[in-house]
């Protein structure tokens, strides 16, 4: 399947309704999205901390720029379309705050649960934690493990002892070994960020299960409308 990575952001402003609806334009499978909690609650779509020298977990959602959409707005506006809601929670340097307990995702889950097609919805996390969380909240959600440092193949067992549906990789971590045991351990492989023609085929050809895309209209154009499951 093809994800569109942040929207369809050609002509619109990446993760903006207007990218979202490009993207249903476009017809792709999916779309990826970033999720942030503002100081007083809201639950935002924008991928980094800050947007116009605000940081978003030290703001109220009502200063942030009109562009930056609610979570729940977003959902509506791509209705009916798989829709991969990245948590941004981690406990590193670069991020402006981490949320241990859990409220942070559950509330994230509880927006999806009042989306008008909750079944086409899915979370990831670079934060095992907050995966962890995911899970134990909600049972029946699928959820995938981001990763990037970890090494593919034992972010495959993680996921799998963590009762996890999948993982996301970068692509440059995917290999037929990789693929292989998740289709072994039932997961799929959710790959980012796959913007060339010969790795769009790559990956194409190993069948993972989504490519994760800032060129969502190149991907439909080599991968065609057989390319897997709606």
């Amino acid at each position: 399947m093809v994800f569109a990575h942040r929207g369809a952001h050609s002509a619109e402003r990446e993760n903006t309704l207007g990218a979202y609806r490009d993207a249903l334009e476009l017809g792709v499978d999916g779309v990826e999205l970033d999720v942030r909690r503002t100081a007083d609650g809201a639950l935002v779509v924008h991928h980094d901390p800050e947007v116009s020298g605000l940081v978003i977990a030290s703001s109220r959602a009502k200063d942030l720029p009109g562009y930056v959409p609610h979570l729940a707005a977003a959902l509506e506006v791509l209705e009916g379309l798989r829709v991969n809601v990245e948590v941004k929670n981690l406990p590193e340097p670069t991020e402006s705050s981490y949320d241990e307990t859990g409220a942070f995702v559950e509330a994230v889950i509880d927006v999806l649960h009042a989306s008008p097609t909750p079944e086409s919805l899915e979370l990831s996390s670079f934060d095992l934690a907050t995966c962890v969380s995911a899970r134990a909240y909600d049972p029946s959600i699928p959820i995938s493990y981001l990763t990037w440092r970890t090494p593919l193949l034992e972010a495959l067992e993680i996921a799998a002892e963590e009762r996890l549906s999948g993982v996301n990789p970068h692509f440059l971590l995917v290999s037929a070994d990789a693929q292989h045991r998740a289709r072994e351990l039932g997961l799929g492989l959710n790959v980012w960020t796959v913007n060339d023609a010969p790795d769009l085929t790559a990956m194409a050809e190993l069948g993972v299960r989504s490519v994760i895309t800032d060129q969502p209209a190149l991907a439909l154009s080599l991968l065609g409308p057989d390319r897997g499951p709606k």
